[in-house]
């Protein structure tokens, strides 16, 4: 059986754009729906603490793998976004104030499930002051004072217009800065309306410089209709800007509202654009029809830390 999710109903701000014919996927993209007792148990804690996953938010499709491992990506900042985003399945609307509690409960979930790596990421909230930075930081110091053996990998918004928000979130010190390009340049007037290309370039860039020794890292989505050439120059554009974990995965369109999808790329292909990627001196790349910013990001996470003892 494979997992069919449809939320149209959860975007009535994208009830305007046109409809567009949903892709039958190949075979090597489809997963089987979650039904292990452990996925179940993992569920059961996220809602023990009421919190927000982008697992089940964004739909992702590999919810029942990660979950069966007690894998959970915790969202914060709720579970609205300001922006309206053409390919995401997070809802869109006007935001409720902050939970005070929220940077301890996912502590205390995170505790429980034993991660040894958590992924920490949010909606946007271009409503606050300091859009969320300040929620981040006291995320990652709860679960540094009850986990401090757990390695924190933050997957923060743009924070535009938002001086100062970064360095916030960097003097928590995460183990890992990860903030996604999403798509090719061309492509973000259609797909990422509310960001700019190059604000998230320089973001990167400055998480970098504040943290010399952290980790920083970014990804793409393929399947929106950008080509080889553009994501080689965006490979170039995080490499100058001194990223050093790239992921690529395949767009999967949510309902029909979300942006069309023009094509699947084949297995073969995301191997070429991670030997492309490697060959430009990423420490880490993680590119396959299947791959999201936290899929597997406890493995890679200790992959990337090898790679930089061998380059040292």
């Amino acid at each position: 059986m494979t997992v069919v999710l449809d939320r149209t109903h959860r975007h009535p701000e994208k009830a305007h754009r046109p409809d567009s014919p949903v892709l039958r996927k190949p075979d090597w993209i489809r997963v089987k729906a979650p039904v292990s007792r452990e996925y179940a148990q993992t569920r059961a804690i996220v809602r023990e603490h009421g919190l927000h996953t982008v697992c089940e938010e964004a739909a992702c499709p590999n919810i029942g793998e990660c979950w069966t491992h007690r894998h959970a990506t915790m969202m914060i900042l709720g579970d609205t976004c300001t922006r309206a985003c053409a390919f995401c399945n997070v809802k869109t609307g006007l935001p409720g104030p902050l939970d005070a509690d929220e940077p301890e409960n996912v502590a205390r979930a995170v505790a429980q499930l034993d991660l040894k790596h958590v992924v920490v990421t949010s909606v946007d909230r271009d409503d606050l002051a300091d859009g969320g930075a300040g929620h981040f930081a006291q995320t990652i110091r709860a679960i540094r004072h009850r986990s401090p053996g757990t390695s924190i990998e933050v997957l923060t918004p743009d924070f535009l217009r938002k001086d100062g928000a970064l360095d916030v979130v960097m003097e928590a010190r995460p183990d890992v800065f990860n903030h996604n390009l999403e798509t090719v340049p061309r492509l973000y007037l259609s797909v990422r309306p509310g960001a700019r290309y190059y604000a998230s370039l320089r973001l990167l860039e400055r998480a970098k410089e504040l943290a010399p020794d952290g980790f920083t890292k970014s990804g793409l989505m393929v399947g929106l209709g950008e080509s080889r050439e553009e994501i080689m120059q965006v490979m170039d554009d995080l490499r100058a800007a001194g990223v050093d974990f790239l992921t690529i995965g395949q767009y999967l369109q949510p309902t029909r509202k979300h942006a069309p999808l023009e094509r699947f790329w084949t297995p073969d292909e995301f191997k070429a654009l991670e030997q492309i990627a490697r060959a430009k001196g990423f420490l880490m790349v993680s590119a396959s029809p299947l791959t999201r910013s936290s899929y597997h990001a406890d493995s890679d996470f200790a992959a990337l830390k090898a790679a930089r003892q061998q380059t040292a």
